[in-house]
């Protein structure tokens, strides 16, 4: 059974240094940097257990397995997060506004959201694998 609402903790707040010493280089660029892996890079692309996929960075519940779905985009996407999550925020980088996705708790970047998804949402999450770790139900 995968979880409806994130549980409540303490928002994390850590240096730059503690980041770099506590994350692989990948996570941190795409979490501290605002970076974002190759498509099709990640091993999580084709994670299919059930399970909840967290924050790299502070380790918060993010996703429920029962969201994921197989986009074509080359990132893990899924079509809801757990309530309560994520933020988002508006991102005008390279010449073009998007909804940028961010960890609740951490401010850790992920993604993007873009509402060319599936129903019951319409919302298509596209995260870095990198911002994420999978762990599986039992």
């Amino acid at each position: 059974m995968t979880l409806k609402h994130a549980p409540a903790q303490d928002p994390v707040a850590k240096t730059d240094p503690e980041w770099r010493a506590e994350l692989p280089a990948d996570a941190y660029r795409v979490l501290r940097e605002h970076g974002t892996e190759r498509p099709g890079s990640s091993p999580l692309n084709t994670e299919k257990r059930p399970g909840t996929f967290y924050c790299a960075g502070c380790g918060t519940a993010l996703f429920g397995s029962d969201t994921k779905y197989e986009s074509g985009s080359g990132w893990p996407s899924f079509y809801a997060p757990i309530e309560g999550s994520v933020g988002t925020t508006t991102d005008r980088s390279h010449f073009m506004v998007r909804t940028e996705v961010h960890c609740a708790r951490c401010g850790g970047h992920l993604g993007h959201v873009f509402p060319d998804g599936p129903q019951p949402t319409g919302q298509r999450y596209c995260m870095n694998g990198a911002a994420l770790r999978f762990e599986p139900a039992g």
